[in-house]
């Protein structure tokens, strides 16, 4: 083609006049300190890029801070300016046509030691903060859609897991407690936070190990942490009412309902909520677990005494799958402040019934030296739970150096379990060794009252003084009738027969007082020391009674035998201190307690006491590194005594399980238990990228491990001794690496993990050792954009193995694979298609064959209303059928995989409307 000269000048012209315009773009800007005492010369001006943070131009400031950068092209970039000693601002800019300068204007650097090691970032990079122990997570940096809850939120954050019922983990460890701007929400259920707060009101997340007041109080460790997530609301969301009201109903007569409203103001909350459901929605949360009154009357005087339990069933109330549910949950929340902030309350009313049916069917082999016992199980049930709580919390600010705190809950809850067991054993080669038909049917109260209390003074140079107390009172009344018929056979014929018809009624009682006061005065400026004193009453009364049945048909006849009456009383006093070094990287602290315990248990029958006193050990030590701003290590140890429990030195005679027989040893020793955990955490603001590895190690000595002996006829006696010659131990390590993919606008994860134990039995006069480890990796990825789509899935394959001494032949090494995932699409007409699979597999043992299972749900959702706050939801739940739950379980000297009654596929319309009414509440000026 030919050019002629005047179109090939005009084609040069044009396009050097284009390639100035693209590469004259400018920014500009000032780094001045806080107060405007330092000169800001020399600071480092680095401009990245966006996408990938490659540098693209660096100056440095002049003498007054000022900078200039020319020559840029149109494009998103970074700013990032450091100077020596002050934490590093970074904010991201868009240079375009219409906006060929970007002026910063005053920069304001802030000194680190100002910061307390806080990371300064601004706009969409803001993902996370270190800030101390504390980790941070904007939720600004990651994708909400329309009414997604805090739930939702999380499951986007890096090195956090919720699974299906709202169980949540971080880095591997369980996330036991949700707070709303610091403070409870209905007390102990974390889901009623998760799965019902808005995601679009929250302002950040912030991931923490949360210390016991007196320890967070003192800046002394005391071994206390609980793993704890608080959800900061914006500003403009603390004033408003919300809410939602839900409901649906499918075929086989399943249906669902939930209402919940809030109101909130700047200086109050309150909350209310039902439930009511027959399709597996429980409305407690999962570590709501019987805090609502406790399953057995368990009693542990502080730092190691002696375990005090009756022997009542362990009723949990709680569904895990296993039956056909119908739940129902209330409960009310308030919490208020005033006298400018100086004073609070926070009060809570949960209730909940939850009545299960259902059967279970297990097949187990026992491995035993020179022989093998085969066991059918079969079990039906109708359980019923009913439990409430009441609970209410005051703080007052006395003055600025005096603080108060005092807290008062109390529980009641009833339970009636209806049982029937059929049990058969046999030997390797099908003869029968003995059967079982058994029938319960008990009655079961429990009332508690608990008073805690927290003083806490800080005193002249430095010192301070706190008194933590608390009195708890628990009393269970059981009623109930045992009936078993025990066949023993010899070459297929009875050979004896053992029966149980009996009434067991039982009444326990406990009054347990706790003081512990701790004084630290500063040695230095950099060293502390705290001293501790604890005191501790616990006045127990276990009274069990078994009746046979009179000539006329009434339980009034007093089996000794299996009836009891003890009373236990236990006094502890408990010294310790605590050294803490504390400079700007470094927090160190290491010390010790001790306790002198006191037993006594009468024995009100006989008027015969039994008697013991010991030295419970618990030296412990924390470490603390702040590598930088974002890079954080930290080791602890613990170590403790652990006492043996009353059943093991000297149990009630019980003929509950006349197939499983316990006896003592008033020969035990206590155990000494150590334990390692470290944390390490680096995260990369600029490329929001973070890395976490956290692990821990134990090992005891002097265990206490069980002595099982097993006749021809497979009755089981179990006596508890000490190890010797041997040290036990486990370990767990996790790693965890989240990155913001730019090329597929995406959130990645992948992690990595292997726990592990050795552990010791004894069978039949004979030592087994069991080995056991898992390997497994993840790997996760989030994608989003509003309005057009979400996609998330995580894949975790893993391999798991287990060696046994003794038994060789139930040594299994076989891979798993569980996977979840979930996807939204937004049509047109305000439609959507929902998509979500949980899947587990494992592979095949010996003696067992593969484990699979598939449940796969979806719905189509339509919107309505501008807000999208009105939806119709229609579901197909375990669309493939496969929800047959199938438990497998392999230890020592058994194998045993278990099959029960369950929801299986199911059809269900739902409606649901949320709502929201918020006012304006002054946001500060930035």
């Amino acid at each position: 083609m030919k050019i002629t000269l005047p179109l090939l000048l005009a084609f040069i012209l044009c396009t050097t006049t284009s390639l100035w315009a693209q590469s004259n773009y400018t920014v500009r800007g000032a780094a001045v300190d806080t107060d405007l005492v330092i000169k800001m010369q020399n600071t480092s001006i680095s401009v990245l890029n966006a996408k990938d943070s490659i540098l693209r131009k660096f100056t440095r400031a002049t003498e007054n801070g000022s900078f200039a950068i020319n020559g840029l092209s149109a494009g998103k970039y970074i700013l990032l300016v450091a100077y020596p000693e002050y934490a590093d601002y970074v904010e991201p800019f868009t240079l375009d046509p219409a906006h060929p300068t970007h002026d910063f204007g005053n920069i304001t650097m802030k000194y680190k030691e100002k910061l307390l090691k806080e990371v300064l970032i601004k706009g969409v990079v803001q993902a996370i903060k270190i800030k101390g122990d504390t980790t941070e997570f904007n939720a600004k940096a990651y994708v909400i859609q329309p009414n997604d809850k805090v739930e939702d939120l999380l499951k986007q954050l890096p090195g956090i897991q919720v699974d299906k019922d709202g169980k949540i983990t971080a880095n591997g460890e369980a996330v036991t407690k949700v707070l709303l701007d610091g403070e409870e929400f209905f007390g102990d259920d974390p889901t009623l936070i998760t799965k019902n707060i808005r995601a679009d009101m929250v302002d950040k997340l912030q991931l923490y190990d949360k210390k016991s007041d007196q320890a967070a109080f003192t800046g002394i460790d005391d071994g206390v942490k609980i793993k704890t997530i608080n959800v900061v609301l914006k500003e403009d969301k603390k004033k408003g009412t919300f809410g939602k009201v839900e409901g649906g109903i499918g075929n086989e007569q399943f249906y669902e309902g939930e209402a919940l409203w809030n109101k909130f103001t700047a200086t109050s909350k309150f909350a209310l909520y039902a439930t009511d459901s027959n399709d597996g929605t429980i409305g407690l949360g999962f570590a709501d677990q019987d805090k609502v009154g406790s399953a057995s009357s368990n009693i542990v005087a502080i730092d190691g005494g002696i375990v005090i339990a009756g022997s009542v069933a362990d009723f949990s109330g709680q569904y895990d799958g296993n039956g056909l549910p119908l739940a129902r949950s209330w409960g009310a929340h308030y919490d208020s402040k005033w006298d400018n902030n100086n004073q609070s309350i926070n009060t809570n009313y949960k209730a909940s019934s939850l009545e299960i049916t259902g059967f279970q069917s297990t097949i187990s082999q026992q491995s035993l030296p020179g022989f093998v016992n085969n066991t059918n199980t079969l079990q039906n049930f109708d359980n019923y739970t009913f439990k409430e709580k009441a609970d209410a919390t005051y703080q007052a600010k006395i003055d600025t150096g005096t603080n108060l705190k005092l807290s008062i809950d109390g529980a009641n809850k009833h339970q009636h379990n209806k049982n029937t067991t059929n049990t058969t054993t046999s030997d390797g080669d099908g003869n029968l060794l003995n059967q079982l038909t058994e029938k319960q049917d008990n009655d079961y109260q429990e009332k508690t009252f608990d008073f805690t209390g927290l003083y806490t003074k800080k005193l002249k140079r430095g010192r301070t003084f706190s008194w933590a107390f608390s009195e708890t009172y628990d009393q269970t009344l059981i009623t109930g009738n045992q009936q078993s018929t025990t066949n023993y056979y010899k070459v297929g014929v009875v050979d004896s027969v053992g029966t149980v018809n009996q009434s067991k009624p039982a009444t326990n009682t406990s009054s347990v007082l706790n003081s512990n006061m701790t004084f630290t005065t500063p040695l230095t400026k950099k060293l502390a020391l705290t001293f501790n004193y604890g005191f501790a009453v616990n006045n127990t009364s276990s009274d069990q009674e078994s009746f046979n049945q009179a000539p006329g048909g009434a339980y009034t006849v007093l089996d000794p035998t299996y009836s009891s009456d003890y009373k236990f009383n236990q006094v502890t006093n408990q010294l310790g201190a605590i050294l803490n070094l504390k400079t700007a990287k470094i927090t160190w602290n290491f010390g010790s307690k001790a306790s002198d315990v006191d037993f006594t248990q009468i024995d009100e029958f006989t008027g015969k006491a039994y008697k013991r006193t010991f030295i419970n050990w618990l030296p412990q030590s924390s470490f603390q590194y702040r590598i930088a701003t974002s890079k954080t290590l930290r080791i602890n140890y613990n170590g403790n005594t652990t006492q043996p429990t009353i059943s093991q030195l000297q149990p009630i005679a019980s003929n509950v399980n006349p197939l499983n027989i316990t006896i003592g040893n008033p020969d035990l020793r206590p155990s000494f238990s150590n334990n390692f955990n470290f944390n390490y955490l680096s995260s990369q603001i600029v490329n929001q990228q973070s890395f976490i590895i956290n692990g821990n190690y134990g090992f005891t000595t002097n265990q206490i491990v069980p002595y099982i002996n097993t006749n021809a006829a497979g009755q089981s006696t179990t006596q508890y001794v000490n190890l010797t010659n041997e040290t036990p131990y486990n370990y767990n390590l996790n790693a965890n690496i989240g990155r913001k993919i730019a090329a597929w606008d995406a959130d990645f994860r992948i992690g990595l993990q292997t726990n592990g134990n050795i552990g010791y039995s004894y069978t039949n006069g004979l030592p087994n050792r069991s080995q056991t480890i898992n390997y497994g990796t993840n790997f996760g990825l989030n994608k989003a954009k509003v309005k057009k789509y979400n996609f998330f899935l995580q894949l975790s394959p893993g391999f798991a193995t287990s060696n046994f001494s003794l038994t060789p032949q139930n040594n299994f090494k076989y891979p798993t694979l569980q996977g979840r995932g979930n996807a939204n699409i937004f049509l047109p007409g305000k439609f959507q298609l929902h998509s979500d699979i949980d899947a587990l597999y494992q592979g095949k043992t010996s003696t067992q064959g593969v484990v699979e299972r598939n449940i796969w749900n979806a719905y189509i959702e339509k919107d309505f209303l501008q807000g999208d706050n009105l939806k119709f939801q229609f579901w197909v739940c375990d669309i493939l059928n496969q929800n047959e739950t199938l438990m497998r379980s392999i230890n020592a000297n058994s194998i045993s995989q278990s099959y029960y009654s369950t929801i299986l596929r199911y059809f269900m319309l739902t409606v649901t409307w949320d709502f929201t009414k918020f006012g304006t509440t002054a946001v500060p000026a930035k």
